[in-house]
């Protein structure tokens, strides 16, 4: 089991009706989107205090499961911070290269907050009813949203090939691990490229008996969702 499952199967609110939970979210993401940076602050700080206390999770480790996502939001914000100039007397703080300016504006620099609060804002939202919602109640949102079955079945199909496809490439990992196959740069590369191509071959297997375990049960092509 993942540990994002552990979690909002723990969670104080797994047992909420789902519906509740999305109604919520969707106020908070609207809130998060469209208010004011003190609304947005205070969502952030609301979203992350409930998180913690339902999943029963401090906040090192909290602060751990926004670092993943802040690294892109830091390398995207980059883009939208920065800016070249001729000038570099417009600039708030700049270096010279050549004959052109870089640094920070102060237009710039005021969106890159925006964006930045915007973000934390609602990725603590999205934290918040995702890990507090199990898979099993997203089965249930996804049929009263009256989707299609074969697309439901396809959301069900792929989330359980990325428990397979964990399980196989720690697996594979830890045998590698056992036989000294990262203990260096070089093998390092070796190893992974061996990962790579075994983890192919391991989940197209596991796909295969799969497939039998079901024509064996007598499946005809729909889930009983």
């Amino acid at each position: 089991m993942l540990e994002i499952d552990k979690l909002s199967y723990g969670s104080r609110w797994s047992q909420k009706k789902p519906e509740h939970k999305l109604v919520l979210y969707l106020v908070l993401l609207l809130m998060a989107l469209l208010g004011t940076r003190l609304i947005q602050l205070g969502v952030l700080l609301l979203c992350a205090g409930l998180t913690c206390y339902l999943l029963r999770v401090g906040w090192r480790r909290y602060l751990r499961w926004l670092a993943v996502p802040l690294a892109f939001l830091f390398t995207g914000l980059l883009g939208v911070v920065l800016s070249f100039s001729w000038q570099a007397d417009t600039l708030l703080y700049s270096i010279r290269i050549g004959h052109l300016a870089l640094g920070v504006e102060r237009s710039g620099l005021i969106t890159g907050i925006n964006t930045l609060c915007r973000s934390l804002a609602a990725l603590a939202s999205t934290y918040l009813f995702v890990l507090t919602t199990p898979f099993s109640q997203w089965v249930l949102l996804l049929k009263r949203s009256r989707l299609p079955l074969v697309l439901i079945e396809q959301v069900l199909l792929t989330y359980r090939f990325i428990f397979i496809f964990i399980e196989e490439a720690a697996a594979i990992h830890r045998a590698q691990s056992l036989r000294f196959g990262y203990v260096s740069l070089r093998s390092s590369y070796r190893s992974l490229s061996m990962l790579v191509g075994m983890l192919l071959a391991r989940v197209m297997e596991r796909h295969k008996q799969m497939s039998i375990a079901l024509e064996v049960k007598l499946y005809n092509g729909d889930f009983h969702l």
